[in-house]
């Protein structure tokens, strides 16, 4: 966690870095003091069989990085468990904003996504919960606008939407970071 921040947002590509900064960021809070927690909200879903193995083999690597890293899953009503899980003694990690936005526009187990309206309001509500809660709070999410526009009207519409979160969310949080190739980029605070 960026040194004196209370909040961070941590953003890059696939591969990126991102959920090791974040784990790291863990890691430094547990070994800070005996009275810590640390939790990991998860937002992915297992949808098949790939998806499952890489959440395994993610769950696997957490527990020899950050063994007292606790995992909540929640894939959808991520500003509620946000509230819940924060204390002035625990650290909350949310992993990551993609995977709980492609849960709002495109869910697997219902005909009808959110509107935009809906999508917006949810983003609100988890910028207002990041402001007031009492502990720490680090966000991952992945920027994915650097590249070239996409050829479907579905894809464009998340790719919009997803900037939108990321502004949202950059704009409550203290800190933000730009990982690429593994190294951290401060964009928003000053890095530790």
């Amino acid at each position: 966690m960026v040194e004196g921040l209370r909040s961070e947002f941590i953003l890059g590509g696939q591969r990126s870095g991102k959920s090791r900064r974040a784990e790291m960021c863990a890691r430094q809070w547990l070994d800070a003091s005996p009275a810590h927690a640390a939790v990991l909200i998860a937002t992915a879903t297992a949808w098949d069989d790939e998806m499952r193995e890489r959440i395994a083999r993610h769950q696997a690597d957490r527990a020899v990085r950050v063994p007292g890293l606790r995992t909540v899953e929640e894939p959808a009503a991520l500003a509620a468990a946000l509230r819940r899980c924060s204390d002035a003694q625990t650290l909350v990690v949310i992993d990551c904003l993609t995977l709980w936005l492609t849960h709002l526009l495109m869910p697997a187990a219902t005909a009808a996504a959110l509107s935009d309206a809906a999508v917006a309001a949810a983003g609100d509500d988890l910028c207002r919960a990041i402001a007031e809660v009492p502990g720490p709070v680090v966000l991952v999410g992945n920027e994915i606008g650097l590249g070239v526009i996409p050829m479907g009207r579905e894809v464009r519409h998340f790719v919009d939407a997803l900037g939108r979160l990321n502004q949202q969310v950059a704009a409550a949080c203290e800190g933000v970071t730009l990982m690429a190739a593994g190294l951290p980029l401060t964009l928003k605070g000053a890095l530790a």
